[in-house]
């Protein structure tokens, strides 16, 4: 597998079990890149929905693949704290300039007090019948949604209280950089 440079701008693949595209995410830039982790940053980003919507994400965000847990974080930066916007999901690869995912329908999201909630957990219970998710795939995000949460409670990863501190100044040099390369 590829893997992106730091500072390069990628896209964000999200797809559903079935194969077809969920969602595309146009311009992430890549602040740390392994075979197993990566962490990209992205604000003002065009978003393409499956049915040809569009939309722009409003806030600055920190999102995190690992390429061994079914889960990726989004952290986003708003103006009275950071929320996480967590995805139950295959473990990322990277292909054709694009992080890629297949999105699994829940979703925790965590608010600055790391008080959490289970979200969408009807949709997948429609999505898990009408694609036919296998029952070790319901096994491993079971086991997934409790190991992000025992990391939001003990505050591991990006939940780590220097995390988005660390990451969001990693952004500003990197956005710096590319802006002055621009001129």
């Amino acid at each position: 597998m590829a893997i992106p440079s730091e500072g390069e701008i990628i896209q964000i693949h999200s797809y559903k079990h079935n194969g077809n595209i969920h969602r595309v995410w146009q311009e992430t830039m890549v602040l740390k890149a392994t075979k197993n982790i990566i962490i990209g940053a992205n604000e003002r980003t065009l978003v393409i929905e499956s049915d040809g919507r569009t939309w722009v994400t409003r806030e600055p965000s920190i999102c995190y693949f690992h390429a061994e847990h079914w889960f990726n974080i989004i952290c986003m930066l708003r103006e009275d704290g950071v929320y996480y916007y967590c995805n139950m999901s295959s473990p990322f690869v990277f292909d054709h300039n694009a992080v890629k995912y297949i999105d699994y329908d829940l979703d925790v999201k965590v608010f600055p007090d790391m008080s959490y909630t289970l979200l969408d957990e009807d949709e997948y219970e429609q999505h898990k019948k009408a694609m036919g998710y296998p029952p070790v795939i319901d096994h491993i995000l079971k086991s997934n949604v409790d190991k992000l949460i025992s990391w939001i409670q003990q505050r591991r990863g990006p939940f780590a209280p220097d995390f988005i501190e660390a990451w969001t100044s990693r952004y500003e040099f990197r956005r710096q950089l590319h802006e002055n390369n621009d001129e």
